[in-house]
């Protein structure tokens, strides 16, 4: 994924999904994914391109897992005079870097929101407004998305590749950070986090307060 992508929607197959197993085909509304870098990312929110953020995290509790594997979920707020003035920014991250995998090792491949009300921004990269950003320059992580899509009122992020915790002597992996901005303040949800086994988690992350 070239950190100079102009923004995509991505549409995944029939047959992509019969050779990728954690891909499946989208009942859903694609959204637009524009990749950024996280300096020109943070002048959209303020004009000195500065943010000041709050995290949190929520730990994903894999069965067998050894170590930490977390959800991050980043905040942080768009100042009067910019593009995003009165917006909040949201920023996620799978981090399995300080995870061992047990005998049956299990990878991350969606992240699900419920009531993710998203704004769409000219971000940085992009040909135009887009709803989803992925930071693929200047921040942490190898793994971006592949695809995001809305059903109803939740939003599915779907890895690029799995976000797998270490084996074998191999290092476990973070996804890049992604997120999106929306005018709803941050409120404690329960993100669902989908495994390459077929199990469905809940983990604690902070997101848009739903509408009334």
């Amino acid at each position: 994924m070239s950190a100079g992508a102009i923004g995509r929607i991505v549409a995944v197959s029939l047959l992509a999904t019969a050779s990728v197993p954690w891909l499946r085909p989208a009942l859903a509304e694609p959204l637009m994914i524009i990749d950024t870098k996280a300096p020109d990312l943070n002048c959209l929110f303020n004009q000195a391109c500065k943010i000041t953020v709050t995290d949190s995290v929520g730990a994903i509790p894999i069965a067998g897992l050894s170590g930490r594997a977390i959800l991050q979920s980043r905040t942080f707020y768009g100042i009067a005079g910019t593009p995003a003035a009165g917006l909040t920014g949201y920023l996620f991250r799978i981090d399995l870097t300080r995870a061992m995998a047990g005998p049956a090792k299990a990878c991350v491949t969606r992240l699900t929101l419920d009531h993710a009300a998203l704004s769409k921004l000219a971000y940085p990269g992009g040909a135009g407004p887009g709803e989803v950003f992925v930071v693929t320059a200047g921040g942490i992580g190898t793994v971006g998305l592949v695809s995001a899509d809305r059903h109803e009122r939740a939003v599915t992020f779907t890895f690029m590749a799995p976000v797998c915790p270490g084996a074998a002597g191999a290092a476990g992996a973070t996804s890049c950070f992604f997120g999106f901005a929306a005018a709803s303040a941050p409120q404690p949800v329960t993100a669902r986090i989908e495994l390459d086994n077929g199990q469905t988690l809940d983990v604690a992350a902070r997101a848009p307060a739903a509408a009334p």
